[in-house]
C-alpha cells in the first residue's frame, strides 16, 4: 500500500464492484451458515469427532480432483459466466440440505455427498471470483478492493454463524439450509450485470504445460510461495474450526446458537482489523508483519484449546481474527498484484488449492487428532506447531520477511 491514507470508499464509484461486494456477501454468508448447519446436523446425527473431520474432507477432495483444471478453465472462459453456472449448482445442492433435512432418517452419506457438489463447484468458483477482481476495478485501487472485498466476508462470517444458529433453534437443519437456498440465489442473480474488462483468453492448446503453469509461477516468486505455504501449514495445524461444535456442546455445555455465536467471534475481530486497514493501510515491513501475525495466531488457538469459560474462549477468537486478517490481506495481495492477468486464474487456483488444504483438510487432520487424543490435546498442540511454522517459514523465506510495501 502507498503511505497516504486511501479514499476509504474509492472502490464503490463501480457499479461492477458493488455488485460483486454484495454477490459476495450474501454467498459469503450463506457458506458461514452451512457451516454451522451442517456440522451441528453431523454431529447430532453421529456424536462422532471424526465425522466432523470427515465433512472437511469431502469438501476439500474436488480440490485435488480438479486441481489442475480449475485454474485453467478460469483462465479460459468467461470468468464471470463460470462463476454465475457455479452458483446456480451450489444454490440446487443447497435446496437439496434442506430436502435431507426434511427426510426422517437420513444418513450421514447423503449429507457428504452434497457436500462433496458444493466443494466441487466451490473449486471452481473460488479461482474465477479471485480473477475477476482486478478485472473490476483498476489496480491503482485494487489493495482499497481487497480490503473491502476481505471485509465482506469477514462481516458475513459474524452474522452468518450466528444467524445460522439460530435459525437451527428456531426451525432446525431445514430453517437453515432454506434460508442459504435464497441468499445463494440472491448472489446468483447479482453477478448477471456485472461487465468485467476483456481478457486476453490464452488461446495454446491443454496441454501439460499450460496445466502446470500456476504451480511453476508460484515455485518461482518466492515472495508469494511464502506467503501461502505459511498459511497452509499454519491453519492445518492450528486450525480450531472444525472441533466448535466439540467445545460448544460438551465442553461449554450450550446450544447451536452458542454455536454459531463462537464460531462468529473471529470473524468479530477481522472485520474490525479490516475497517482500520481500509482507512490506514497496512503500512511498512509487511513480510515482517505477517509472520509475526501467524505466530500469534498459534498462541491464540492455544489459549482457545484450555479455555473451559466460553467468554475467555471467545476473546481468544476474536483475537485470533484480528492477526489472521492481517495475514490474509497481506497474502491476497502479494498473488493478485504480482500476478500477470492472463495467469490469475491459473494461480488463482493454486492459491484455493493452499486455502483449501488449511481450512477443509485440516478440519479432517482436526477430527483425526481429536479422536486420537482428544479436542484439547489437538487444539493445543495444533497451535504450538503454527507458532513453529511461523519461526521456520521466516527463516525460509528472508525475501518474504524483509518485504516492505505491497505497492
Amino acid at each position: 500500500m502507498t503511505d497516504t491514507k486511501p479514499d476509504s470508499w474509492i472502490a464503490f464509484r463501480s457499479r461492477d464492484f458493488s455488485c460483486y461486494f454484495v454477490s459476495r456477501f450474501f454467498s459469503s454468508l450463506a457458506a458461514m451458515m452451512i457451516d454451522v448447519g451442517v456440522g451441528w446436523f453431523v454431529y447430532d446425527l453421529t456424536n462422532d469427532v471424526l465425522a466432523l473431520g470427515l465433512a472437511g474432507l469431502f469438501s476439500f477432495m474436488p480440490n485435488l480432483i480438479f486441481l489442475l483444471a480449475v485454474g485453467h478453465v478460469a483462465d479460459r472462459y468467461d470468468r464471470r459466466r463460470v462463476m454465475i453456472a457455479c452458483y446456480a449448482i451450489i444454490t440446487l445442492a443447497s435446496a437439496a440440505l434442506v430436502a435431507s433435512a426434511l427426510v426422517q432418517g437420513t444418513g450421514v452419506a447423503i449429507i457428504y455427498a452434497l457436500i462433496f457438489t458444493f466443494g466441487t463447484a466451490r473449486a471452481f468458483a473460488g479461482p474465477a471470483s479471485q480473477a475477476l477482481l482486478p478485472a473490476i476495478v483498476p489496480r491503482e485501487i485494487f489493495p482499497n478492493a481487497l480490503t473491502w472485498n476481505s471485509s465482506s466476508w469477514q462481516f458475513a462470517s459474524i452474522t452468518g454463524p450466528a444467524l445460522g444458529g439460530l435459525a437451527y433453534w428456531g426451525g432446525g437443519a431445514a430453517g437453515v439450509f432454506v434460508t442459504t437456498t435464497i441468499f445463494y440465489a440472491a448472489s446468483l442473480l447479482l453477478l448477471v450485470p456485472i461487465k468485467p474488462r476483456p481478457v486476453d483468453a490464452p488461446r495454446d492448446a491443454v496441454t501439460w504445460e499450460t496445466l502446470t503453469a500456476g504451480w511453476r509461477y508460484i515455485w518461482h516468486k518466492r515472495a508469494i510461495l511464502g506467503s501461502i505455504s505459511v498459511d497452509l501449514f499454519a491453519v492445518l495445524l492450528g486450525g480450531a474450526t472444525a472441533l466448535l461444535p466439540v467445545y460448544a456442546k460438551d465442553i461449554f455445555q450450550t446450544d447451536p446458537l452458542g454455536l454459531g455465536i463462537l464460531r462468529a467471534m473471529p470473524a468479530v475481530g477481522a472485520f474490525a482489523c479490516t475497517l482500520v486497514i481500509a482507512r490506514t493501510g497496512l503500512g511498512g515491513r509487511t513480510g515482517l508483519k505477517m509472520f509475526w501475525c501467524v505466530a500469534i495466531f498459534g498462541l491464540c488457538m492455544v489459549g482457545f484449546g484450555l479455555s473451559t469459560n466460553i467468554y475467555i474462549a471467545g476473546a481468544f477468537l476474536i483475537l485470533s481474527g484480528v492477526v489472521d486478517m492481517v495475514s490474509v490481506i497481506i497474502r491476497q495481495s502479494l498473488v493478485q498484484l504480482e500476478t500477470p492477468d492472463h495467469m490469475r486464474g491459473r494461480v488463482s487456483a493454486v492459491n484455493s488449492i493452499f486455502i483449501g488444504a488449511s481450512n477443509e483438510l485440516g478440519a479432517f487432520e482436526s477430527g483425526a487428532m481429536a479422536r486420537l487424543i482428544g479436542p484439547v490435546a489437538a487444539v493445543v498442540s495444533g497451535g504450538f506447531a503454527s507458532v513453529a511454522v511461523a519461526g521456520i517459514w521466516a527463516i525460509r523465506f528472508p525475501e518474504l520477511r524483509k518485504r516492505d510495501r505491497l505497492v
